[in-house]
């Protein structure tokens, strides 16, 4: 699964407000007796309209979880449409759905983005039904089910996910006499790896050996794998400024300083994408990628010789990682709720998962699923095995901000704009501040 990284928050509350208003007016006109439920056709079928932004292995998973559920339920029709989405935070159009009153019954959505849309009543609490179908008896992964929930109440279905894992190329680990089946497991072994692994004419890298701030190499990732923490759920305060997750981000600047921040930048400004991916092309020897690297070293460079172990970590154990993934949700208003919850339930429960993950390749939020699915593949078992151990970003109506704001940390403080401590205050300062409004 591809994730978009880029989090915005821009117009977003402020149409969620309305739209949480708008649909509440319209969730409460009665209908005019006599009239037909709503989706009901002359045969009795109820066609429920389902919204996605889907493509390519994606879209055919879905199709094909959308054909099962029509033959095992011949009274429910699915009806799906391709709705353009130009990047998490930027749900326009079903904003606008939502606010005038004419929702889908369901729509594909990120699980990052559920706290600030329920926040502001956009969502169906899915709370009731999903306790009187025992949906903890579907084998969900805590963090995917949690990452659903706002202040305790269930808005969403888990679909698949993802986990973050250190990518390091075999061949150049026994180039410079490093195992290469025993990949750093401490932030010292990586340091050290990274340092014979680098090769640097002048000011130009001919190979660097890794690049904390690369890929996936977000404050997130570094703070939990130095032992931080991000949110106090008791006090639903932001923590950015917590002990460990400054020093994972001073790490993170005595790197820079060490390789010259403005030589790596320029290494990576002109680092290229796809099959030119610096890890591909062997310009990068370590990395921090998530499972999605696989399909593109499979497409482009199926000969690389590479490994995935976990983040390393200060001290070498508790391991960890974090993870994302998209959700069903019934948006508020949405006019066939019962007829929707039953293509949720189907297509977020064991069988749907397993179709979508047999045709895309991609993670299951059910364990079962990836324990039948992934149980020999070497390189994606490991990601499999992380996921007990996984975070998920906080569920807050101001999670895009707290994105933002701290990708913008990392790179002040990378350019010495700024020291980590004052500038994580002020992250935690300025979104506990929207949080309160």
């Amino acid at each position: 699964m591809k994730m978009s990284i880029q989090r915005t928050a821009g117009s977003l509350l402020s149409v969620l407000a309305i739209a949480g208003a708008l649909a509440a007016c319209s969730s409460q006109q009665a209908e005019k007796p006599g009239d037909p439920a709503p989706g009901k056709s002359e045969g009795q079928t109820t066609t429920i309209t389902f919204w996605h932004g889907t493509t390519d292995t994606e879209k055919d998973g879905l199709d094909k979880i959308m054909k099962a559920f029509n033959e095992q339920n011949p009274d429910i029709k699915v009806e799906a449409t391709y709705i353009a989405q130009q990047g998490q935070g930027q749900n326009e159009k079903l904003l606008a759905a939502i606010a005038g009153g004419n929702p889908p019954d369901v729509a594909f959505f990120d699980r990052f983005e559920i706290g600030s849309w329920a926040a502001r009543g956009s969502l169906t609490d899915l709370t009731d039904r999903a306790n009187a179908d025992n949906i903890d008896s579907f084998d969900y992964y805590p963090f995917a089910k949690d990452e659903a929930t706002y202040k305790d109440r269930l808005y969403g279905l888990p679909m698949d996910t993802d986990s973050r894992l250190l990518f390091y190329n075999k061949d150049q680990f026994k180039e410079v006499g490093l195992d290469p089946e025993n990949p750093p497991k401490t932030i010292k072994e990586l340091e050290e790896a990274a340092e014979k692994l680098t090769k640097k004419e002048g000011r130009r890298f001919e190979r660097i050996g890794f690049i904390p701030w690369y890929d996936q190499g977000w404050i997130y990732t570094w703070g939990w794998s130095f032992g931080g923490d991000f949110y106090d759920k008791n006090s639903g305060k932001v923590t950015a400024e917590d002990p460990q997750v400054v020093e994972s981000l001073q790490w993170m600047v005595d790197f820079a300083k060490k390789y010259n921040i403005e030589d790596v930048a320029a290494f990576t400004d002109s680092a290229g994408s796809a099959a030119e991916n610096p890890f591909l092309t062997g310009q990068l020897s370590m990395t921090v990628s998530g499972p999605w690297r696989t399909s593109g070293i499979k497409l482009y460079k199926p000969d690389l010789n590479y490994g995935v172990a976990p983040i390393p970590t200060p001290t070498g154990d508790n391991f960890t990682t974090w993870a994302g993934g998209w959700s069903f949700i019934i948006p508020k208003g949405a006019k066939n709720e019962d007829a929707a919850w039953e293509f949720i339930k189907f297509a977020a429960g064991k069988e749907g998962q397993k179709i979508y993950s047999e045709t895309t390749g991609n993670l299951a939020s059910i364990k079962s699923v990836n324990d039948e699915l992934h149980k020999d593949d070497p390189i994606m078992k490991p990601f499999k095995d992380i996921l007990p151990n996984a975070h998920h970003r906080p569920v807050i109506s101001a999670g895009s901000l707290l994105w933002n704001e701290l990708a913008r940390a990392r790179d002040m403080a990378i350019h010495e704009k700024g020291t980590p401590q004052e500038l994580l205050e002020a992250v935690s300062k300025k979104v506990n501040d929207e949080i309160n409004k």
